[in-house]
């Protein structure tokens, strides 16, 4: 007689639930969508706001983080916590290589390892890395960070957008905070019809149509989202691209009174402070060269700064009176398949890492 035994398979374990990098809890999805995104590259500061032998305090992602120059001058970032009290270290002291902390004089360095415990030496502490520290790189007159997830998280390789990579585009770089969510800096820029309404006294959007058909255009980094019956006239496209770090590319069309070099080009990003605020980086490009960078850079300097800051508080002073829950009951359309996009994009990412905190994934 032939006995068939059966077995019942088991599920795998759930794995442990984790803590994000520079947290003491395990972030939720809604969390993780109000804060900030991991995983990625963020521009944090203006290198010019980090001078030689200086210290920073900056809040990102609703983290407290710690910026200094080492004795070389390269950029350091930890979370801002003594790893003996938590103490903030910022409020401490420089050292050239490391930071002493203000309580009781730890000293902790740039890869956030405790190099000096002066209260017990030999301590089982020294020696430790125990304050989180970032990946940072400085290019494009700006401090980047990868942001992880968890502590095991790799960092991705980082890059440029294009059009900061090419010495022929030449640059200038505009920093702001502004009061509102993160989110909503994003939805402003996929929305390329409210330069027709918002911005239609400025110096640089006063043409074309008050009226537009949209599409959607896949690529191979992102996504186009462009007016399909009217370019080079007023904001009339906008790329988002998913590389090393997010972020929007376009172009503004621009009079001859704006000097030489064609379109003016913006690369935009944000970086959230905390749940209720935001810190927006654009920079302003024309592709230019010889006499005609010279050019192009005394106009920007001299006038067309000015003018564009104006613009960019146009943006600001409708985004800081919407409601912090302004985009959980609307009345979208076609001009809004953009804003429609990235928010389920960036829905899906929160899920995703919020599964992986709670040991789903």
């Amino acid at each position: 007689m032939t006995t068939t035994e059966t077995t019942t398979a088991t599920a795998p374990a759930k794995a442990k639930p984790r803590h994000a990098v520079g947290t003491r809890r395990t972030l939720t999805e809604q969390e993780l969508a109000a804060t900030g995104l991991r995983d990625r590259w963020y521009p944090i500061l203006p290198s010019h706001m980090l001078a030689n032998g200086t210290m920073q305090k900056v809040t990102r992602l609703g983290i407290d983080w710690l910026l200094f120059r080492d004795a070389t001058g390269r950029v350091r970032m930890l979370e801002d916590r003594c790893p003996h009290r938590s103490a903030p270290l910022s409020a401490g002291q420089h050292l050239g290589d490391r930071v002493a902390c203000r309580y009781h004089g730890v000293q902790v360095d740039g890869t956030g390892t405790v190099v000096s415990v002066p209260g017990m030496p030999g301590c089982a502490l020294e020696g430790r890395q125990a304050t989180p520290s970032l990946e940072v790189v400085e290019a494009a007159d700006a401090i980047f960070a990868f942001v992880p997830l968890t502590e095991d998280s790799v960092p991705t390789p980082f890059e440029l957008p294009e059009r900061l990579q090419h010495e022929e585009n030449s640059a200038f770089l505009n920093y702001v905070e502004w009061a509102g969510p993160w989110r909503f800096y994003m939805d402003n820029v996929l929305d390329p019809m409210h330069g027709a309404f918002l911005h239609r006294d400025s110096h640089s959007m006063s043409g074309g149509d008050v009226t537009a058909r949209f599409r959607i255009r896949e690529t191979d980094r992102g996504f186009f989202f462009e007016k399909t019956d009217q370019r080079g006239k007023n904001f009339d496209w906008v790329e988002f691209v998913r590389g090393a770090m997010d972020h929007v590319d376009l172009e503004i069309p621009y009079g001859d009174e704006a000097g030489p070099g064609g379109p003016f080009g913006i690369v935009g990003m944000s970086v959230p402070i905390d749940a209720d605020n935001v810190a927006v980086f654009h920079w302003r490009t024309r592709k230019v060269d010889g006499w005609e960078r010279e050019v192009w850079r005394f106009l920007f300097r001299t006038s067309l700064e000015e003018k564009h800051f104006g613009v960019l508080e146009q943006d600001r002073a409708v985004l800081e009176i919407l409601a912090g829950d302004a985009d959980a009951d609307e009345h979208l359309y076609q001009h809004d398949l953009g804003v429609s996009r990235i928010r389920r994009m960036y829905k899906a990412d929160a899920k995703a890492q919020a599964k992986v905190l709670a040991g789903e994934a």
